[in-house]
């Protein structure tokens, strides 16, 4: 079934009467981006807090209503409800319809990570090799399916660990990715954390999906009660890592493993001498413009 899209480009602060006024017409969804991306002036938004909405000077607004809706009635009630918009502001097109879950699907493809672990979608079946660890994942409410370089640094590092018999935590775990990987490859617990109950939904239900439940526990970080882990892995951003670098060598044990990731290359000379405090062996791997800092608490 095909769709009319509304286009039309507005300043930051006209954003909620307008996006009210499209619901008052029936819009069945509608959705926000920078107006100026893919221009010297684009800005990235990464990772906003829980129910933060920060936006971007300028905004391109678009609004899905039924294919058969009426172009001019609709433009002149939008009018009726916004007298300041310009009518030559106002785009519509044809959207022809898409299974978007499929639409990932098809582009998800098996991808290995170091020598054993290998991440699956659903709709392909992992051949029966005893040599290879198989994470199957679906589309989720959070971000995470080892696509991202800062995820597949993640992985290889799990995957060069002996994790058998140990605790695991991830910090920011997103879909789980991580905190699976590492039970999948023989860790006996792990415990999730992040901030977005969303993110938490994801993770346990992706763990319930590869047969690690019973040994996955995941914490809104207020509420983490869990004992200090043998190895412990953290794929946020910079900002954050920085921040919260004490906190997470309360939560390691002396002796344990870390990494972490989500850093661009020319931000980790400050996060080594920020961790060099609690963490030594110190070292750098990067994967295309991203880094990952990996050693081992003191």
């Amino acid at each position: 079934m095909p769709w009319l899209e509304l286009s039309l480009t507005i300043r930051a602060e006209q954003q909620p009467r307008v996006e009210e006024a499209l619901d008052d017409l029936g819009a069945l969804s509608v959705t926000l981006q920078d107006a100026d991306a893919e221009t010297p002036d684009e800005q990235a938004i990464f990772e906003p807090g829980v129910g933060e909405l920060p936006l971007w000077p300028t905004i391109t607004l678009n609004a899905l209503f039924e294919a058969d809706t009426d172009r001019r009635g609709l433009g002149e009630a939008l009018g009726d409800l916004l007298p300041w918009l310009e009518p030559d502001h106002i785009q519509f097109r044809d959207v022809a319809d898409e299974d978007w879950e499929r639409a990932w699907m098809d582009q998800f493809k098996p991808m290995p990570f170091g020598k054993r672990l290998w991440i699956y979608p659903w709709n392909i079946e992992p051949p029966a090799d005893e040599d290879i660890v198989v994470v199957r994942l679906d589309p989720g409410l959070a971000f995470g399916s080892g696509t991202h370089p800062t995820t597949a640094l993640c992985l290889a590092w799990l995957d060069s660990l002996d994790l058998n018999g140990k605790s695991v935590m991830d910090f920011g775990c997103g879909s789980g990715i991580l905190a699976i990987a590492a039970l999948k490859l023989g860790a006996a617990g792990a415990v999730g954390v992040d901030n977005d109950p969303q993110a938490l939904i994801a993770s346990t239900d992706n763990a319930q999906r590869n047969d690690v439940a019973d040994r996955l526990t995941v914490f809104l970080p207020e509420d983490l009660t869990a004992d200090p882990a043998d190895v412990f892995i953290a794929n946020i951003l910079a900002g954050p890592l920085g921040e919260l670098a004490p906190t997470f060598a309360a939560a390691a044990k002396p002796g344990a493993p870390f990494a972490i990731s989500g850093i661009l290359q020319g931000q980790e000379d400050e996060l080594l001498a920020r961790y060099a405090e609690w963490f030594h062996e110190l070292r750098v791997d990067t994967q295309e413009d991203w880094v990952r800092i990996s050693g081992r608490r003191r």
